[in-house]
């Protein structure tokens, strides 16, 4: 890292800028959180912003930047590192990717979309030489508040409410509307990929790696990437598809929050079974007491919506925002949810999901002439019943006369 590329000139664009240079859109500053939160009312996107073009730097990055060896974490493809700015001393992470077209198409998204105050924003670009190979090193801003799951597990006692779920989910939905807006699909929104800046009482929430990310027009996807559960239906087949499977992630993710676990499993222990193939193309969920007999209905309605089978009729981004769970955040229950104590109880488990979700994401592709759909008899959830089975031991053990000495 320490040694510039000393390769030819980048080819040149008819501006006369590198052909890769692309525009993106000023960092916003990152919205309050009031006082639009506490009029209830919706806080649109912010519109993109004038187009500043992305120079990638050809010095060596630790001319800039201080690097750490602490690993802060794993994207779709690579590590992501610590690092800190020589003349600030700003804390900032450092991701290093091999130079090729789909390493240049994420940055060319990613400084794109950094004009959202609910996206990750990548701050400098270095062309370097690495281990006698070109690549790309992205210095973004360090979100130093860990994943959504991590701090919603982190509450302890302290109740996660309906409303809360509401104000992340209008976020994220921020997010996603900013990148629609653009024609970009992000086809990896999941819980992994959404990080706090501090950790901090009031931190803001953001969306990275775009490591999937494409430009797109209507049904113009056609590469299956994605994470097991949070993948929509026409991902799992040949059909094409479009930005509608991000609104699927949405709906996954919202259920999460208001539940603690996800609407599609595996029975087998896989990262995605025949059996989760064939739940998610049937839609095959519920909501399940004691776990959903307080969510509002309202709730439970907006994801019928996003969990759509068919991409034609899911409800769009701007549905979304505009749906009254969403926009009128103040007027939604703070009804105490399960999510932080099912959660916490099953968080060994929750990290096994995460690494088969990594391991899955390695491979990328789905040769879907070799998968069999095979038919599930029981459709019981597997990490519902795993935790129950738990409590009614507990239960049996400490009742009068059931103790063994």
């Amino acid at each position: 890292l320490r040694e510039a590329s000393a390769g030819a000139a980048p080819p040149q664009a008819g501006n006369g800028a590198p052909a890769w240079s692309c525009p993106r859109p000023a960092p916003a500053a990152a919205a309050p959180r009031s006082p639009g939160f506490a009029s209830g009312l919706s806080r649109p996107p912010p519109p993109p912003q004038p187009h500043v073009k992305l120079e990638i730097k050809k010095h060596a990055v630790t001319d800039d930047y201080k690097l750490s060896k602490r690993v802060l974490g794993l994207g779709i493809n690579g590590k992501v590192l610590e690092c800190f700015n020589k003349q600030t001393g700003q804390k900032c992470a450092l991701k290093l990717l091999y130079d090729n077209p789909k390493a240049r198409q994420e940055v060319e998204y990613h400084w794109r979309a950094s004009g959202c105050p609910h996206i990750v924003h990548v701050l400098d670009v270095y062309e370097n030489i690495h281990n006698g190979k070109r690549c790309l090193l992205i210095v973004m801003e360090c979100m130093e508040g860990g994943e959504l799951f991590s701090r919603i597990q982190e509450r302890g006692d302290q109740a996660f409410t309906e409303r809360e779920a509401s104000e992340i989910m209008r976020d994220i939905g921020t997010a996603i509307q900013y990148l629609h807006s653009m024609n970009i699909a992000h086809r990896d929104v999941k819980p992994e990929n959404l990080l706090y800046t501090s950790k901090d009482k009031n931190p803001v929430l953001k969306l990275t790696d775009f490591g999937f990310a494409k430009e797109t027009t209507v049904n113009a996807l056609q590469t299956p990437c994605y994470t097991p559960y949070y993948v929509a239906p026409e991902v799992l087949g040949p059909e094409k598809y479009d930005k509608s499977c991000d609104m699927w992630s949405l709906g996954v993710i919202t259920y999460i929050l208001l539940c603690g676990f996800p609407p599609f499993y595996s029975n087998t222990g896989q990262a995605i079974s025949p059996g989760m193939k064939r739940r998610i193309r049937m839609g095959q969920y519920g909501f399940p007491n004691p776990e959903w007999a307080e969510v509002s209905e309202e709730a439970k309605q907006l994801i019928r919506h996003l969990l759509k089978t068919d991409p034609t009729e899911r409800m769009t981004v701007s549905q979304f925002m505009n749906h009254p769970w969403i926009n009128r955040s103040m007027s939604v229950p703070p009804t105490p949810l399960h999510t932080a104590r099912v959660l916490q109880e099953d968080k060994d488990h929750w990290d096994e999901v995460k690494e088969e979700m990594t391991s899955a994401l390695a491979t990328m592709r789905v040769d879907y002439d070799q998968v069999k759909i095979k038919d599930l008899k029981t459709s019981n959830n597997r990490l519902l019943n795993k935790r129950r089975k738990k409590q009614k031991q507990a239960g049996a053990s400490s009742a009068p006369g059931c103790n063994n000495q």
